[in-house]
């Protein structure tokens, strides 16, 4: 009897700690992605994760935020400033980001599917393995196919 009330507790501890190791250390400071959406300027806030999807962020101040991970499908970035963000992993499908800075930005494995990117600065950016199927991306430094 004892031993099976011992068994018990080490696998409720065992499945706790798993629980608490798989969630996000970091996940979107709601109050920070609530002014983001009200002022359009949210510089190094932490929006990793975040629901943003269609969210009208034009000329939007994002410079060296974390979206890692976050949603922004169907938004509208026109001239957003992205500089220095992380971008990884984000959900960038169908986003309008002509003439966003997104110089300096980490956009490793972000998906860039059916997006328009036009004249967006994209130098010093990680660039690495993005998904950009049927994306328009004309003047922006991504090159398809790689390039010089």
């Amino acid at each position: 009897m004892r031993q099976s009330i011992r068994r018990s507790m080490i696998y409720a501890i065992t499945v706790a700690f798993a629980l608490l190791m798989s969630t996000p250390a970091r996940a979107a400071d709601p109050e920070q992605v609530q002014k983001l959406l009200e002022t359009g300027a949210c510089q190094g806030c932490n929006l990793s994760g975040a629901n943003l999807r269609h969210a009208h962020l034009i000329g939007a101040d994002l410079r060296g935020a974390n979206l890692q991970g976050a949603d922004l499908s169907g938004a509208n970035l026109e001239g957003a400033d992205l500089s220095g963000a992380n971008l990884e992993r984000a959900n960038l499908v169908g986003t309008f980001a002509t003439n966003a800075d997104m110089s300096g930005s980490n956009m490793a494995r972000a998906d860039l599917t059916n997006a328009i990117v036009y004249n967006a600065e994209t130098r010093g950016a990680n660039l690495t393995d993005l998904t950009f199927q049927n994306a328009q991306l004309y003047g922006s430094g991504i090159n398809v196919g790689g390039g010089d």
